[in-house]
């Protein structure tokens, strides 16, 4: 199958994190992304990332140009005019005086969508200020529910917070492409992670609009011994989510809990002495022996992998999610798929 977004051009102006990821994002979709790099690296992308090849860069086509330089401002220019999409994600104000803002690119292309990554937004009182991954779902309310109560909250992946930001401008990206193929006028996509984040929390903030979290009762996420991440006698992790009354069943079932009643599940009172008990049978065996025992039946289980486990687990390997490159890094599938609606 042609992929969906074949055909459409797009400028990335390379930053740190989610602006290079948005962009692949889009390249795996089958975007035409030409990267505009510059040509010193940064040194935050020199440390984290190494000296090695940077796979944010999949699929695309790079162009070192100095913006500091009359000519190389020119040809950027020249390349966004003939773009259908831009991405860039500097601080409010700096592709302005750079003479690349959204009126100076959109008076020589007005269908461009112009594509803008930050965490903070283009306005609000911390628009200017520095900030990473962490101080965004700070920011949003949801750090704070990573945390078991008493306890200090957890340092995320940078997928909750960066990765987050670049689907949203991805998706933002992809609805303006939309609507400026129609109406012939482009738009800035404002791509904020703050907000992407409180978007996504959705499902959290509904959850907690009944006192199931963030609250003085106790949650189902965070006091039930049904969903929770259990240490096993090899040091090494599952998790357990059984929420449903027949997944909680079957749980009880499979651990040999014949005196536990299923039907008292929600009864929080009973809830401090079972997960001693869950913490107690779960640390009695390594990890193999709960896969074993557990995996790939409805009591909605998974081992805490490590990346390279992760790699080579018999169901990612069967969907192809990772692929081990000659120097041992992990290279990712992009996502969504796409299947035919109808056969042949």
């Amino acid at each position: 199958m042609k992929a969906p977004l074949t055909g459409v051009r797009i400028v990335e102006f390379e930053g740190i994190g989610p602006g290079p990821l948005a962009g692949r994002m889009l390249a795996d979709m089958g975007a035409d992304v030409t990267v505009i790099a510059r040509p010193q690296k940064g040194a935050v992308t020199e440390q984290l990332g190494g000296a090695g090849d940077n796979p944010l860069r999949r699929g695309k086509t790079v162009v070192l140009l100095d913006l500091k330089n009359a000519a190389a401002l020119a040809e950027a220019m020249t390349l966004v005019e003939g773009a259908d999409a831009l991405i860039e994600g500097n601080r409010p104000g700096v592709m302005e005086r750079l003479g690349l803002g959204p009126a100076d690119c959109g008076a020589r292309n007005p269908k461009l969508v112009y594509g803008r990554m930050t965490g903070w937004g283009q306005s609000g009182p911390l628009a200017q200020a520095a900030g990473h991954d962490l101080n965004y779902v700070a920011l949003t309310g949801l750090l704070s529910l990573s945390a078991h109560r008493g306890e200090r909250p957890i340092v995320p992946p940078t997928v909750v917070g960066d990765a987050g930001g670049a689907l949203g401008l991805a998706f933002g990206i992809a609805c303006a492409l939309l609507e400026a193929r129609s109406s012939g006028r482009g738009r800035v996509v404002d791509g904020a992670i703050v907000d992407v984040l409180a978007m996504l929390g959705g499902i959290a903030q509904w959850v907690r609009s009944s006192g199931q979290i963030d609250g003085p009762q106790p949650s189902p996420f965070h006091d039930s011994p049904f969903y929770d991440v259990y240490a096993c006698a090899d040091g090494g992790f599952i998790t357990l989510g059984a929420l449903e009354p027949q997944f909680y069943a079957l749980l009880l079932d499979k651990l040999g809990l014949s005196d536990v009643d299923p039907a008292r599940q929600y009864d929080k009172t009973m809830w401090p002495v079972l997960k001693t008990r869950f913490i107690a049978l779960f640390a009695s065996q390594p990890r193999a022996h709960w896969c074993a025992l557990l995996e790939g039946s409805d009591v909605c289980f998974a081992p805490v992998l490590g990346i390279a486990e992760a790699a080579v687990h018999p169901h990612n390997a069967a969907r192809g999610i990772y692929s081990m490159a000659e120097d041992g890094a992990v290279n990712v599938a992009g996502a969504p798929r796409f299947l035919p609606l109808l056969p042949g």
